[in-house]
């Protein structure tokens, strides 16, 4: 049975065995770099709002971003590829030390997406040296009047005669737009109409014709605006035309948000070292803060949903890893690893700084900045509505027509996930199939609260089945979302229940987390229940599917002792 600390990332203890040898060192090597810089010049430069030069330096140096971000097949060098295993745990990793950094990371993610997806053979070759040169990449999608609505794209192409463009138009929220070797832009041409206008291109920001305006946010991250004013756009430079840069626009998004998961548990994972050892050594009226029960049970919560967090994202990583033309699953836990799992970092931040209170506050300390980058996950690529708009796409095949697929194994493999830049037209998400999720939770029939959340399960199947939205009710965005939140549960204790079985999680740990998602099912269905537009049907349904966990003293108070013991585990030098 694995102890507390196990289950959560400690750089004292890391050592990424299940890697090859130079995955290892590097993320060793990552870790060994922040704890050599210290908490103090980490958080001096959070809140000085430094550019992350150094950090910059000391990835190119070892080749880091080239190394886990050149697929296989634009790669020179050996153990160059893109592997969603090793890339989620750099994630965590750099969430664990400031979001500053995994940030600059993730735009150059999102940057190459539509290079890595293009024919154009020039400009991956032109992409994977600026890669091993250490440049960073951005994406240029945003606008300040269209969000993006990459429908409505004014980054205007007038034709120059020789088969290239002059671009001109703005860009805004766009990540590392100050650095970067290559941006990837989209715009449409202005003698095309409709789709088959649509061009992805690549410019370079130290064009003269590429303006930087300024940094939209008062942030390390240099989240820019920029313009481009009649900008030579060359036919080496031509990413996508037409659908495609639209297909390639979507499918780079697909890839880059599930990153968000991981980062939002290597902030949990910090935060929470913070906390309970604060709480731990904080006498208030002459006991402990934490022989509080209701401190204990704050504390508790956030360890177990913590724990879930990391088993979801965990078990996504397989299936995106696995993901084909013929197996498109990836495209339901993609969105809920963004927006599922993001969300229950807030949550996991919040019961932690109910405990702290005005310690989460002081400047000297990792969680200040933690409360405020949690926030940030849950809105970037694609806003919580509208990932969880996505989820519901998949609801009824999901839940009500199964099929046989091939089981998923555990995938650390140092394997190259080509599908992700191979994914295709972005449409047809209601024509996607999933195995059986009743499985899962039958392996775990024997754990209270899972036999009591599969009921709820079972009657959200009966809900699908007789009390489904109509075609009216369908257009009421807000009733649907309660909907959503109340399928993202089910969809997140399966996974959970995979990984659990797929690691021997002890069943006593997965009792107490799963005492926790039985309340937040009933927290939904009483908001459904609630919402203008529910009919008389959904009410009554909405309050059957009320359950109350089943209680064990005993077996909260082992759990109890397990967080507890995360008190000292972990402090990060000065």
């Amino acid at each position: 049975m694995a102890d507390s600390a196990s289950l959560l990332f400690n750089p004292h203890t890391y050592d990424p065995e299940h890697f090859d040898p130079e995955t290892r060192r590097l993320l060793r090597a990552t870790v060994d770099w922040f704890e050599a810089r210290g908490k103090r010049r980490l958080i001096e430069d959070y809140r000085s709002r430094a550019w992350l030069g150094d950090f910059l330096d000391f990835a190119a140096k070892e080749g880091l971003f080239a190394t886990f971000l050149t697929p296989a097949s634009a790669a020179k060098e050996q153990g160059r590829r893109w592997d969603t295993a090793r890339i989620a745990a750099l994630n965590e990793i750099f969430g664990f030390y400031g979001l500053d950094y995994w940030y600059a990371w993730q735009v150059t993610i999102l940057g190459l997406g539509p290079v890595w997806q293009s024919d154009n053979a020039e400009a991956r070759a032109r992409a994977a040296e600026l890669l091993a040169q250490g440049e960073v990449f951005a994406f240029g999608l945003s606008e300040k009047t269209h969000g993006a609505d990459i429908y409505s794209t004014d980054m205007l192409l007038t034709p120059d005669g020789e088969g290239g463009f002059r671009a001109s138009g703005s860009k805004y929220y766009i990540g590392n737009g100050n650095a970067a070797g290559l941006v990837s832009v989209f715009g449409r041409r202005t003698d095309v109409e409709g789709p088959d206008g649509y061009v992805f291109f690549a410019a370079d920001s130290r064009h003269e014709a590429y303006r930087l305006m300024k940094n939209v946010v008062d942030s390390s991250k240099y989240v820019s605006e920029f313009r481009l004013a009649d900008y030579p756009v060359a036919p080496a430079d031509i990413l996508h035309t037409g659908r495609a840069a639209f297909d390639a626009a979507l499918n780079t998004v697909n890839v880059g948000k599930f990153n968000l998961c991981t980062a939002s548990i290597g902030i949990c994972e910090h935060a929470m070292y913070e906390a309970v050892t604060h709480a731990s050594n904080r006498i208030l009226y002459g006991r402990p803060v934490t022989a509080f029960p209701h401190v204990r049970r704050e504390l508790t919560d956030a360890y177990v949903r913590l724990v879930g967090m990391k088993l979801f994202s965990d078990r996504a990583v397989d299936y995106f890893r696995s993901a084909g033309p013929d197996d498109r699953r990836y495209l339901l836990f993609n969105p809920m690893t963004k927006m599922k799992v993001t969300t229950e970092g807030e949550k996991v931040i919040d019961l932690m700084w109910d405990v702290i209170a005005a310690k989460g506050f002081e400047k000297d300390n990792y969680f200040a900045q933690a409360a405020v980058e949690i926030r940030g996950l849950p809105k970037l690529e694609g806003t919580v509505h509208v990932n969880l708009a996505l989820i519901l796409k998949f609801m009824r095949n999901h839940l009500l027509n199964p099929v046989d697929h091939p089981a998923v194994p555990t995938r650390l493999d140092a394997a190259d996930d080509a599908f992700l830049f191979q994914q295709g037209p972005a449409r047809g998400l209601g024509s996607v199939r999933f195995h059986d999720w009743r499985t899962a939770f039958d392996a775990y029939t024997e754990v209270p609260n899972v036999a009591r959340f599969r009921e709820q399960a079972d009657a959200l199947c009966t809900f699908v089945e007789t009390a489904a939205p109509d075609e009216e009710q369908s257009r009421d965005l807000d009733l649907l979302l309660a909907v959503g939140q109340l399928f993202a549960l089910v969809v997140h204790g399966q996974l959970i229940l995979e990984q659990a079985r797929l690691t021997g999680l002890d069943e006593e740990l997965l009792d107490e987390l799963f005492a926790v998602l039985v309340r937040d099912f009933s927290a939904h269905a009483v908001e459904l229940h609630g919402k203008d537009s529910a009919t008389e049907d959904q009410q009554n349904w909405a309050l059957g599917a009320v359950r109350r966990p089943v209680v064990d003293a005993a077996r909260s108070t082992r759990i109890w002792e397990r967080v507890e013991a995360l008190s000292g585990a972990y402090e990060m030098g000065q």
